[in-house]
């Protein structure tokens, strides 16, 4: 696989630049979470428009891979090509909760190696909205080249295999057509990383540029930690209890005397 094989090579790169955000998986302040952490409530259980972008190997194109609980290995992945793209649903709709509500997970084999993907939201699966994202990596990065996770924000991938990046639902509040609590759809947009493509503030967005064979934003699982609470049915021998109750209620109106 090109990105082991080159796994000592990009150790040496020297244009990662520490930045204002949050660090690697297991640093003080990182915002990484695990995936055995007990937040997680389900995991994406389908997925719709599979969208291949460019120097995609076949035997990464596997969509279903990303269905279900992280895995946290190189293989067990679905790739999406440079420029490609992923939409996966849910059984139950993300709804916007205490703190971050969902996160995205992918499949770097270290704390720098980081393709990244940005992240999209939809509650009617036609419309969505993407969550801000910031990129201070100030150059471009070779095909093992090293980013610096202090310098990316809001974007899919800026942790190693295993750890997921979380999104915060409240970050979108007050975007007519998004319901905040009801996203059924989250889509992974690979970024190409050469430059063409800008951050929300109009930076030049570099990550890992260009990769073959496992191409693009590697996508492992979307794990959710908020999400609509199904209506438990109440059993039928209740509501033959309280069909009683309420008969005999009335009958006891009908024959009361004043």
């Amino acid at each position: 696989m090109k990105k082991l094989l080159a796994a000592s090579a990009f150790l040496f790169a020297a244009n990662a630049h520490a930045g204002p955000f949050a660090p690697a998986a297991g640093q003080n302040g990182s915002t990484a979470i695990s995936k055995n952490s007990p937040l997680f409530t389900e995991w994406a259980s389908g997925w719709t428009n599979y969208i291949r972008g460019t120097d995609l190997t076949t035997s990464f194109a596997t969509p279903q891979k990303a269905i279900g609980q992280a895995v946290g290995d190189s293989f067990d992945i679905v790739s999406l090509g440079n420029g490609g793209s992923i939409t996966l649903t849910f059984d139950r709709p993300i709804i916007n909760g205490a703190g971050n509500d969902f996160a995205v997970f992918e499949n770097s084999f270290s704390d720098t190696f980081l393709e990244l993907g940005f992240v999209e939201v939809s509650s009617d699966g036609t419309n969505f909205y993407r969550f801000n994202n910031y990129s201070y990596t100030p150059a471009a990065v070779s095909a093992f080249g090293a980013v610096d996770p202090t310098n990316i924000y809001g974007l899919a991938g800026k942790y190693r295999q295993g750890y997921g990046t979380p999104f915060d639902l409240s970050e979108l509040v007050g975007i007519s057509g998004l319901n905040i609590n009801n996203v059924s759809y989250v889509r992974i947009v690979d970024v190409l990383g050469n430059g063409t493509e800008t951050d929300s503030l109009g930076n030049k967005i570099y990550d890992p540029y260009k990769t073959t064979g496992s191409a693009g934003f590697d996508l492992d699982a979307i794990g959710v930690i908020n999400a609509q609470v199904a209506a438990v049915p109440l059993p039928a021998s209740l509501w033959l209890f309280g069909s009683a109750l309420l008969g005999f209620a009335g009958i006891r109106r009908r024959t009361a005397r004043p």
